[in-house]
């Protein structure tokens, strides 16, 4: 394509901001990067989220400020699909099981995992998904 002298060449993908776009408009890819930094960065900080020394709320700014924004850095361009939305979800409930710790089974005394009902009970932040498709 042609504009002003100028040729603009036709490409599958590109980068922009840090975020690759495809004209398939796939990001599966992109999401799949973007949760393997978040990943990365969240076993960074991992002992401080498991720390009985640190109040749930300072794990939760934790969280806010330091993993969150990596995982949705360039989410406004992404179109999610029923796949990519679960693979968000078991990202943010990894990181919460990790901030609220086990849970004491109350029957037979032994520690357990929380499930996703006890997670969205306990979370007070906006699940992740929604955040991606607010912004």
């Amino acid at each position: 394509m042609k504009m002003d002298n100028s040729s603009i060449e036709r490409v599958e993908e590109f980068k922009y901001l840090g975020t690759t776009l495809t004209n398939q408009n796939s990001i599966q890819e992109e999401i799949k990067s973007t949760v393997k930094l978040g990943n990365a960065c969240y076993y960074s900080v991992q002992n401080l989220l498991s720390s009985s020394l640190l109040s749930i709320t300072l794990k939760i700014n934790i969280y806010r400020t330091i993993i969150l924004p990596m995982v949705l850095y360039g989410c406004e361009t992404w179109l999610l699909t029923l796949r990519e939305e679960h693979r968000l979800w078991v990202f943010e409930n990894m990181v919460s099981r990790r901030v609220f710790g086990p849970k004491r089974d109350e029957v037979t005394g032994e520690w357990r995992k929380l499930h996703k009902e006890e997670l969205r009970d306990l979370n007070s932040l906006p699940y992740i998904v929604r955040v991606v498709k607010s912004r």
